[in-house]
């Protein structure tokens, strides 16, 4: 459209074109602007994407530190005595200060027996670990039932007397697999505040998918065979079995013997992160790590087989985040074996 502007200060007259976009301009204009926009919120999703990522691997390297720290600290608390106590924790009907179960879940009505887990339910091929101590007394040379409140179990709390014990003053902690409200596998602890059933059980670390244990023994002890008895005991590892292979079928008290010759602890766990867009592809991990049995063994032959269910675990391909955290714990104590 033109139009004449007549102007104050000159006797000429400007005429002066005026000019919109047209249609195709328009579109142009919009597309570029949208391939912008795509470009930032695709920049957006890949800096979350990233940054949850990162978040969910300090969070799963956090749990496995505090998992590690604690089950050390109590596993060198495992079969103390107290030196003052008129009687110790040496009485044969009670439990070895070391026990556990392969591939099931704990009770929460006594500790001498555990519900096997079915193929389906969250943390299959888990298994119970059950540490046992007695806490020192306060005033050693009273009849006072207080304790000095040193020790601790897998709660964090300190027993603080032994009134109403009746198994000479032990206490335990129990750490096993469960699921929490949403149904997520969940590192459990199981304790009581008297030592006795019933028990309480609470959730420690969430997105614990297995929990292994292997129990490192001294000399003379055969899977699911009697202990023998003219073996040298040195205190030294010689072999790592399950708490099925520590069994001796029929015959309890060798069964309590061989429990008494533990001497260290391997604990292989695999943590999982919540859903993250992840790769969504299967991966196999060794809970107990890659060592192998020989050099032209299989990564993760040194401590896996066939019979232990999930030594060797296929996490499915849903996306998260998974980390293996293993390590070995050697017994401070005497544990009567």
């Amino acid at each position: 459209m033109k139009k004449t502007i007549h102007s104050p200060f000159s006797k000429r007259c400007v005429r002066v074109v005026q000019a919109g976009f047209t249609l195709v301009e328009l579109m142009v204009a919009m597309a570029v602007g949208l391939l912008v926009v795509l470009a930032a919120l695709a920049a957006l999703l890949v800096a979350r994407s990233g940054f949850s990522n990162v978040d969910a691997a300090s969070q799963l390297r956090d749990n496995g530190r505090f998992v590690s720290l604690l089950i050390n600290r109590l596993a060198v608390q495992s079969g103390f005595k107290d030196f003052y106590a008129a009687a110790g924790p040496s009485d044969p009907d009670l439990p070895p200060a070391i026990t556990g179960f392969s591939n099931a879940k704990v009770r929460t009505d006594e500790l001498e027996r555990a519900t096997p887990f079915r193929p389906t339910d969250p943390g299959y091929g888990s298994d119970v670990l059950i540490m046992r101590f007695q806490p020192a007394k306060l005033h050693p040379d009273t009849g006072e039932k207080l304790t000095d409140q040193a020790m601790i179990d897998c709660f964090g709390y300190a027993p603080k007397d032994i009134d109403g014990n009746t198994n000479q003053g032990v206490f335990f902690s129990a750490f096993s697999v469960g699921v929490d409200v949403t149904g997520e596998p969940t590192l459990m602890c199981t304790r009581s505040e008297n030592g006795l059933a019933p028990y309480s059980t609470s959730s420690l670390v969430r997105g614990v998918e297995v929990f292994k244990v292997l129990y490192g023994v001294d000399s003379g002890v055969s899977p699911n065979a009697v202990p023998d008895p003219a073996a040298l005991l040195d205190t030294v590892t010689k072999r790592y079995l399950t708490a099925d292979q520590m069994v001796v079928p029929g015959n309890e008290e060798a069964t309590k013997e061989n429990w008494r010759r533990v001497r260290s602890l391997r604990i292989g766990m695999v943590l999982r992160s919540d859903v993250t867009p992840g790769e969504r592809e299967r991966l196999t991990f060794h809970p107990f790590g890659p060592a192998k049995s020989s050099a032209a063994g299989a990564v993760g032959s040194a401590f896996a087989s066939t019979e232990n269910v999930n030594s060797t675990f296929n996490a499915p391909a849903d996306g998260r985040i998974r980390q293996v955290v293993t390590f070995t714990v050697h017994l401070r104590n005497d544990q009567k074996g």
